[in-house]
């Protein structure tokens, strides 16, 4: 029998305290894991959302909620900008902004959001085209990818829009035209994959149509897409008596005035300008304090398991010590008895980062589930980071460390005292 058998056979005499250690190190390595993941992704989300965005206007209220409304789409927005206060920075030819993308907001279908823009908002995410084309008159809509796969929607469907974020069939727009399906894009693994966009035109045309009689909601519905008075040819800067949620600013470069457009928006405006870097960045920074005090809780948690991972081999030493004893006899080393030891440490260490890491992704990719109905977002628990490695050097370390004294011990074996005791 070989030494890693025989340490397997000592671990397996005592299943209950073997349990214990490999529970305590499996929740510890399991939940620094979890934590690994969850932040990885997070940010890879945040970073590729930006999309090159260097300032958002807005309606006044909260700055964070203005980034995550109108940059991730997971929250309401602040509210409206009448284009007769905004229409400075949608008009071609500003000396400092290369690209202003509007942004209507405000109804969804089946709670996945519906955007009014413009042909602009999918090359922010170099979003191409799978099937079909992009919209070309009021009512027709592209659709993400996994907005598409999740609402089972193909080209030509049709459906109403629904008022807000969730699902009610109270607050469908049964009066206005329904959208079409013209276009499905391909994944990009950005925020565009879970909405459904459209033309601005398109957003007030729902809307102005709750103003209609009776009679022009029927004319209407003869003439499909019939709209003449939102016309996507017409320049969104000049419909001054219309109205969009934010605009999504990017510079020709950074500069004096550009660095302080923000300031200048804030103070001498009704509206409300954002940096996204910014909000972020202090977004994370809040997080970022729980994911502290949780990862704070991991390592302890490792360290009372290496503590006592410790305190059952050291304790098992005095049960084992005529064991010992005769395998010196038989021949076995103090380097061969230290060995056999450390192998129980390491042993113990490895299943629970084994099961650790088991837990973490199963973990991770159940949380997936509820954050991609909860806010859209695509999460996987079947990434692997490189810090997981670290992480396995790291129990491998504990494993050692925790064994090494009692492998200390059982090398200096007394066999003569030993054996006469025993």
């Amino acid at each position: 029998m070989n030494l890693l058998q025989l340490s397997w056979k000592n671990l397996t005499f005592k299943p209950l305290s073997t349990l214990l250690n490999v529970v305590l190190f499996a929740l510890g390595a399991g939940l620094i894991s979890l934590l690994l993941l969850l932040d990885r992704q997070l940010e890879e989300k945040f970073e590729k959302n930006l999309a090159g965005i260097n300032l958002v206007i807005g309606a006044k209220g909260s700055p964070l909620q203005l980034i995550l409304s109108g940059m991730y789409h997971i929250d309401a927005p602040t509210g409206n900008l009448p284009i007769e206060e905004c229409k400075a920075f949608l008009r071609p030819g500003h000396p400092f902004i290369e690209k202003a993308v509007p942004l209507s907001l405000g109804d969804s279908y089946k709670s996945y959001r519906i955007v009014g823009t413009d042909l602009n908002f999918p090359k922010l995410y170099n979003a191409s085209l799978r099937e079909g084309r992009l919209w070309e008159k009021t009512f027709e809509v592209c659709v993400g990818a996994s907005a598409a796969e999740r609402l089972g929607l193909k080209l030509g469907d049709a459906f109403h829009s629904s008022h807000g974020f969730v699902q009610d069939d109270n607050l469908v727009h049964t009066d206005a035209d329904k959208f079409r399906v013209v276009g499905i894009f391909n994944p990009t693994g950005a925020v565009i994959d879970q909405l459904i966009v459209t033309p601005t035109q398109s957003i007030w045309a729902v809307h102005a149509g709750h103003d209609h009689s009776e009679e022009e909601d029927e004319a209407a519905r003869e003439h499909e897409h019939a709209h003449p008075e939102f016309d996507l040819a017409a320049p969104l800067h000049e419909q001054t008596d219309r109205a969009i949620t934010s605009i999504l600013l990017k510079f020709k470069a950074r500069n004096v005035q550009t660095l302080n457009m923000q300031r200048s928006i804030n103070e001498n405006t009704n509206m409300q300008a954002a940096t996204p870097a910014i909000e972020i960045t202090r977004l994370r920074g809040l997080m970022g304090m729980g994911a502290e005090a949780l990862r704070v809780l991991a390592f302890v948690i490792i360290g009372v398991s290496g503590l006592s991972i410790f305190i059952s081999l050291f304790g098992s030493l005095r049960e084992r010590r005529y064991e010992l004893a005769l395998m010196r006899v038989m021949g076995a080393s103090p380097f061969r008895l230290m060995v056999l030891i450390l192998s129980e440490g390491v042993i113990t260490a490895l299943m629970g980062y084994a099961l650790g890491m088991a837990l973490s992704h199963f973990g991770m990719e159940i949380m997936a589930r509820f954050m991609q109905d909860e806010y859209r977002y695509t999460f996987s628990g079947l990434t692997f980071l490189q810090e997981e490695a670290w992480l396995l050097a790291g129990a491998l370390g504990i494993g050692i460390v925790a064994a090494l004294i009692p492998a200390l011990q059982a090398a200096r074996t007394d066999i003569s005292t030993t054996l006469a005791e025993g």
